[in-house]
């Protein structure tokens, strides 16, 4: 425990300083001990390994928040998150006890005294990468919980000390000729991640964006960044696997949806490659496998098997059917194809699995339009609903839908499934500027609330759609009503998280803009 009291002016004696040196390379084995158990799906194992040193080893506490962090980033509980950022503080406030009176960026700060590595002793370095990644994890965790400006400015606080710290250890790094020390390539290790984080994902901002970035002095360089985390993930550190996962989030995700969509599909499994065969039924690295094979068209391997049987249940009798697979024997592999990561399964998974269930029953009743829903739940209305044309065929299609409801048989689904016909109808509508049949669709399902048997999630959702549909007209007294129902109503339901972030987006902007106009009338009364 030597090593956790911060240095302060006297150089530690050198019994000390071996224990700190020990007690820091004891605590690095540990926390790949627990990394171990956590990629081969291990969570509580890992966490409850990593627990008893958390409140004196900063690399014990740095990996046990990392996990939690990771759980948050999938789930998108507010619990999760919330657990996330308060075990990621208590990390950072122990790495700030081990760091040197004098930290790298105070030193740095001065032009005529730059520090070299002899400067620090080997656990004051490791604290300040430690550090600045802290601060980098609160900083996302900080985007993610909340969406006002308060919440933006302070994130943006700590993301700025994060990249200045990151680029003065890179500089130490560069200049310095001395690897102090057996745990240098974890260090090392944690610049390149940090350095490579910041770099791709600054050059991947818009031009307008990153020249507003650069005048307050960041700067993002892409081929710099992925170099920088390929030599983090080759470099066999602590953080290698982190500095793997981005590249793989940068291959089979960024630059798919982010740009052109042409993806390195060869560099992306020459990356993988090593990590499946070590751990062959980690979920994450699973997860990243599917993704490759969805990209390369191989629609079975990936697993996106709720997706292929909702597109197929919407063609006609008479149409050919591109997969020749059946679409009742799809949806009723769906329950058996969960995976967890983090320990906790995906909300959208969780919501595919309880739409799946209805196909189990020797009768099955069909769902109704489960591709125009699930596109729902992508938020992917926003984007169709700029397109005229598009946003008309499929309210033809919804509208078919609706008829076939209206002319078919009493099911014990039916009233879900006309409320779920609503919804789409009502935005489709809204986007079309047909705004009094578009709240005439919404308010229909706020009123067969206690109808409605299993999607319950229709109702806030119903609420928040028609309380965008007011702020568009000025409604915003109204708007923040239905969203406060919205939000304290209802619990328990799918997608919730989703729900909440959405709901707590608009509130904001619909009390701000009451706001701005009270302001207006303010003025204008003055005058």
């Amino acid at each position: 425990m030597a090593f956790l009291t911060a240095w302060r002016g006297a150089a530690p004696g050198k019994s000390d300083h071996r224990t700190a040196v020990s007690s820091l390379h004891e605590a690095l084995d540990q926390c790949m001990i627990a990394l171990d158990l956590f990629l081969t799906n291990q969570f509580s194992e890992a966490l409850s390994y990593l627990k008893p040193r958390t409140k004196e080893s900063m690399y014990h506490s740095l990996t046990y928040a990392t996990i939690l962090e990771m759980q948050a980033m999938m789930t998108f509980d507010p619990q999760d998150i919330l657990l996330a950022g308060n075990m990621m503080k208590e990390a950072q406030l122990l790495c700030q006890r081990h760091r040197k009176k004098s930290s790298v960026t105070d030193s740095f700060s001065s032009l005529v005294h730059r520090p070299t590595m002899d400067q620090f002793t080997e656990e004051e370095i490791h604290a300040e990468v430690c550090y600045a990644e802290c601060l980098l994890q609160r900083a996302a965790l900080t985007f993610l919980q909340d969406e006002n400006m308060v919440s933006f400015i302070k994130g943006g606080i700590k993301v700025r000390n994060s990249y200045q710290t990151y680029k003065e250890l890179d500089s130490l790094v560069q200049s310095s000729q001395y690897c102090k020390g057996e745990s240098h390539r974890h260090f090392v290790g944690g610049v390149k991640l940090g350095m490579g984080a910041f770099n791709l994902t600054l050059s991947m901002l818009p031009t307008r964006i990153l020249r507003l970035l650069e005048f307050v002095g960041f700067s993002g360089n892409k081929d710099y960044g992925l170099l920088q985390l390929k030599e983090g993930a080759s470099g066999h550190s602590f953080r290698a696997v982190l500095c793997v996962m981005l590249l793989l989030c940068y291959h089979t995700f960024l630059t798919f949806v982010l740009g052109t969509g042409n993806v390195n599909i060869e560099e992306a499994e020459r990356l993988l490659k090593p990590y499946l065969k070590r751990y062959p039924k980690g979920a994450i690295f699973l997860f990243f496998a599917g993704r490759i094979e969805a990209i390369k068209g191989n629609v079975d391997a990936a697993t996106y098997i709720y997706m292929k049987a909702a597109y197929l249940s919407m063609f006609g009798k008479d149409d050919y059917k591109p997969f020749g697979d059946d679409e009742v024997e799809l949806f009723r592999a769906v329950p058996g194809l969960k995976l967890k990561i983090a320990g906790k399964s995906l909300p959208t998974e969780k919501f595919a699995i309880r739409k799946s269930r209805r196909y189990l029953s020797p009768k099955p009743v069909s769902l109704p339009i489960p591709a125009l829903e699930m596109m729902y739940i992508w938020n992917g209305y926003a984007v169709i609903g700029k397109q005229p044309e598009l946003t008309d065929g499929i309210l033809d299609i919804i509208t078919k839908a609706e008829e076939m409801l209206e002319k078919g048989p009493e099911n014990e689904y039916l009233v879900d499934d006309e409320c779920l016909v609503k919804l789409l109808k009502g935005l489709c509508l809204k986007y079309l500027g047909r705004v009094q049949e578009a709240e005439e669709n919404f308010r229909s399902i706020t009123a067969n609330e206690k109808k409605i048997k299993y999607d319950h999630y229709l109702i806030p959702n119903a609420l928040l759609e028609l309380a965008l549909l007011f702020m568009e007209q000025g409604r915003n007294e109204e708007a923040v009503k239905l969203l406060e129902t919205a939000k304290q109503n209802y619990k328990n339901y799918s997608m919730e998280s989703r729900t909440h972030f959405r709901i707590q987006a608009a509130t904001l902007q619909a009390k701000s803009s009451l706001e701005n106009g009270n302001r207006t009338m303010v003025s204008s009364v003055s005058l």
